[in-house]
């Protein structure tokens, strides 16, 4: 039996690929959760507040949110690799900067800096995997993404605390920014070629050659319109879930903080699981949008199950599990669906536009969670969060053709 050699070689490029991206990605994720353990060391050093301190992260994601729609058109003009690794050395060395800050001050500025350098990872990463990667294998790469990015916010925490703790809150951030200049320069050394793109290549095999639309065209298509508020409402739902449950599942469900906290862990290893699996029913699947509505569907019967039923506060830690799963199995199509309703040479704006949604979704989520919380409704957390999804399912239907 033959081999094809350059199917093999092929395949052996896209992993060098996927890799490369993925442990970009995975950089982004321990550098936005890298502030957060270290609050108290920063509030008693800087004299501030948690409210001031709240200011920093506020901006961070500002910056990131209203980033990514310039960068998307950056990526398309410019190169994603260019961009990535610009952005990479932006965010990594603004955190590193904050540890040399002199006062509260000047905290704020390097924020808005390193969120701008995180806003250009979507749009550069998967511009760069939907035009580096062949269709039948795209949604197991948009899944290793994910889950990069998720070990990322999982090893972030757990890093900087224990930073803080042995070395204080500056050398923390030093040395997480540090690390992100390292990993920066040693992709651009080593793996440079595996994650350049020819401008204006036609994303994916059998795409037509055609000009490439305007940023004011790809806003003005309804099916872009649509996909960044299926990203909103998804980021608005996983506020609730990933960032109230442990408060709400102690105020609600009469959960101990242990309990709460493993329910959140479990609910992040069913998403895990979830995208794994995901990426393979994908790459095997041809309506996309089938896959995502039915997701969506069967985590906010989830959602609204966990609300409106009185169960033992030990069954709150499965039904999360399973909520995750859910969630979790819908993003890999999810990520293709975008991909299929791209114009040739829109790549970054499109995913630019749409991936702001999930930080528009990231600032507004929390405001309207907070204040049910502040009105002792923590059910209804659970609630708003399954209605986001309900919802989801009709943009989902909405972005599953490709504009004509």
């Amino acid at each position: 039996m033959s081999v094809d050699v350059h199917d093999g070689s092929r395949v052996s490029g896209e992993l060098s690929t996927i890799g490369a991206v993925g442990v970009a990605h995975f950089t982004s994720h321990m550098l936005q959760l890298a502030l957060a353990p270290l609050f108290l060391f920063m509030r008693d050093d800087l004299q501030t507040s948690f409210v001031e301190l709240g200011l920093i992260l506020s901006i961070y994601f500002l910056c990131s949110g209203v980033g990514q729609v310039l960068a998307g058109v950056l990526v398309d003009r410019f190169g994603a690799d260019r961009l990535l690794f610009g952005g990479m050395l932006l965010q990594g060395g603004a955190t590193l900067a904050m540890g040399f800050a002199p006062r509260y001050e000047a905290l704020l500025p390097l924020a808005a800096l390193a969120g701008l350098g995180n806003s250009v990872y979507h749009p550069a990463d998967l511009s760069i995997l939907t035009h580096k990667v062949a269709a039948a294998r795209l949604g197991r790469a948009f899944a290793t993404h994910v889950i990069c990015g998720n070990i990322g916010f999982a090893l972030s925490q757990i890093t900087s605390g224990g930073l803080g703790l042995a070395f204080g809150w500056r050398a923390a951030l030093i040395i997480m920014g540090a690390g992100a200049l390292v990993v920066a320069l040693g992709l651009l050394l080593t793996l440079r070629p595996a994650l350049h793109v020819e401008r204006h290549a036609p994303a994916g095999p059998g795409r037509a050659h055609a000009p490439a639309p305007s940023f004011r065209e790809v806003l003005a298509m309804p099916v872009v319109i649509i996909a960044f508020v299926y990203f909103m409402l998804t980021s608005v739902a996983l506020a609730g879930v990933q960032g109230f449950s442990v408060v709400t599942l102690q105020e609600g469900f009469g959960a101990s903080v242990m309990l709460a906290a493993l329910s959140v862990t479990l609910y992040q290893l069913g998403n895990a699981a979830g995208v794994a699996i995901g990426g393979h029913v994908a790459d095997r699947a041809a309506h996309h949008h089938r896959i995502a509505m039915g997701g969506l569907g069967a985590a906010a019967v989830l959602g609204f199950a966990m609300a409106l039923l009185h169960v033992p506060p030990e069954a709150t830690a499965a039904l999360l599990a399973a909520m995750g799963f859910c969630v979790g199995l819908t993003m890999p199509s999810r990520d293709v669906l975008v991909r299929r309703a791209t114009p040739d040479g829109a790549t970054g704006k499109v995913f630019g536009v749409v991936y702001s949604g999930y930080d528009i979704g990231g600032l507004v989520g929390p405001l309207v969670y907070g204040r049910l919380l502040d009105h002792h409704e923590p059910r209804l957390v659970y609630v708003v969060a399954a209605t986001a999804l309900a919802l989801c399912m009709v943009t989902a239907f909405g972005v599953r053709k490709r504009p004509s």
